[in-house]
């Protein structure tokens, strides 16, 4: 998500063997066995515009933003209720996916601890003190008394994918950023490939363990490359063009694909993924002279997704905002218009406004409902948290965007949630 201040401003060396040595294995065995002839029907597939599953039928993704991808590096809000409540709780607006986040540093870890995963215990008490953090974990204990002392991170994702399997709630998983924190800025070190934090052969190990990770997972049906690429300060600014981020995409798409060939592979464009034109209209990847080819990614070209991101909230024409969608990435659904050389199916995977009040009757909130509608295209809202574990130094931070509370006990605003999320899931939802 785009820091408020930016929000108005605009709306990988593979690892040496695909599959990861004994040593740094998952450090938990998850029971689950994927089943072409039970639910998800996967692996998913794309058809043009389509998500398709093994039944032919489409697939739509209607979900929110569950991050996990802050210091603690854990799904947000588990202090104050269980995984269960939680998925639960977005089961009943009729969703029925998730956009889970994490961050490279979780993995970055476990090479550190030479194959071990942190605990819980131990992240808490490094992300929030040794004051506030047994403090706050003692709180995740009790909500969710399946978990010990020894309970791992990778453990904690391990069991909301459990829940979302039972539930019947598709995982789509989403490298949010490099160091675990907030996201996002032009300088906050994980901006662009090679920026201070974002060390590519490290991304694209943290992409390969986490889509080998995710065979344990049945209800994992996609993951993302990269949240929110921009410009950065400093010196990797000079890379910034479309024709690095087709070199580093395709480290990127290779690592998840080599590791977990199941998974869908969903690709974000520039300035915080607000636009993917380049790759629609299959123009020149500038600097340079070469364009957007299927034929570079041979063997799961029927894999690729395009996400794009939204937080034009100051709109005030929707015929605009819609023309602006469309031009920015939404063209790619239409195989029925001359300069859509590329044709994908295509996901808001961000968007959001303030629950406090009345924006979600505001131009933007409406007509982002209206066009997704009229699309029947997949969209994941910003955010399910009431509150964040910290944000920016903060801690207990306040989310007031948040579909929760600030306990994530019920929905802030239930008007939006009645008149608003629930009709638009019911009109997109499919699988």
């Amino acid at each position: 998500m785009l820091n408020s201040g930016l929000r108005s401003l605009v709306s990988l060396l593979a690892l040496g063997s695909t599959l990861l040595p004994a040593a740094f294995a998952s450090p938990l065995k998850v029971e689950n066995v994927a089943r072409a002839d039970s639910w998800p029907y996967g692996p998913l597939v794309t058809s043009g515009r389509d998500m398709k599953n093994t039944r032919g039928g489409n697939v739509v993704y209607a979900g929110t933003n569950w991050p996990g991808h802050g210091e603690v590096m854990i799904p947000d809000g588990l202090q104050f209720q269980s995984i269960e409540t939680v998925v639960s709780k977005i089961k009943s607006a009729g969703m029925n996916a998730i956009r889970l986040t994490y961050a490279i540093q979780m993995i970055d870890d476990i090479y550190a601890n030479g194959g071990k995963d942190t605990t819980v215990k131990d992240s808490f008490t490094k992300a929030l003190g040794s004051t506030n953090g047994p403090k706050i974990y003692s709180q995740f204990l009790a909500k969710n008394p399946s978990f010990n002392d020894s309970t791992t991170r990778l453990q904690v994702f391990d069991a909301v994918a459990a829940e979302c399997l039972k539930q019947q709630i598709f995982v789509h998983l989403d490298n949010h950023m490099s160091k675990a924190a907030w996201c996002c800025s032009t300088n906050d070190g994980n901006a662009w490939f090679g920026d201070r934090d974002y060390n590519v052969d490290n991304w694209v190990r943290g992409l390969t363990y986490m889509a080998n990770h995710g065979k344990n997972w049945p209800a994992l049906t996609s993951m993302s490359l990269r949240n929110e690429l921009r410009k950065p300060d400093g010196s990797p600014s000079s890379s910034y063009n479309w024709q690095n981020w087709y070199t580093n995409i395709k480290k990127g798409t290779n690592a998840i694909n080599s590791a977990n060939p199941d998974l869908l592979i969903f690709l974000s464009g520039l300035d915080f993924d607000t636009y993917m034109t380049p790759v629609v209209q299959g123009t020149a990847l500038s600097p340079g002279s070469g364009k957007f080819t299927t034929t570079d990614f041979n063997g799961y070209t029927n894999k690729l997704v395009i996400e794009i991101h939204n937080y034009q909230n100051s709109a005030n024409n929707c015929n605009s905002l819609k023309s602006s969608l469309y031009n920015s990435g939404f063209q790619a659904l239409h195989a029925d218009d001359a300069k859509a050389v590329n044709v994908f199916p295509v996901l808001l995977t961000e968007f959001g406004f303030d629950m406090t009040g009345s924006a979600w009757q505001g131009t933007y909130a409406t007509c982002i409902g209206q066009y997704l509608a009229e699309q029947k295209a997949g969209w994941f809202i910003w955010v399910v948290s009431g509150s964040y574990y910290i944000r920016s130094g903060r801690q207990d931070f306040e989310e007031t965007w948040g579909l929760l509370k600030h306990d994530y006990s019920d929905w802030r605003n239930p008007s939006y949630i009645e008149n608003g999320l629930k009709p638009l899931a019911k009109a997109t939802a499919q699988g």
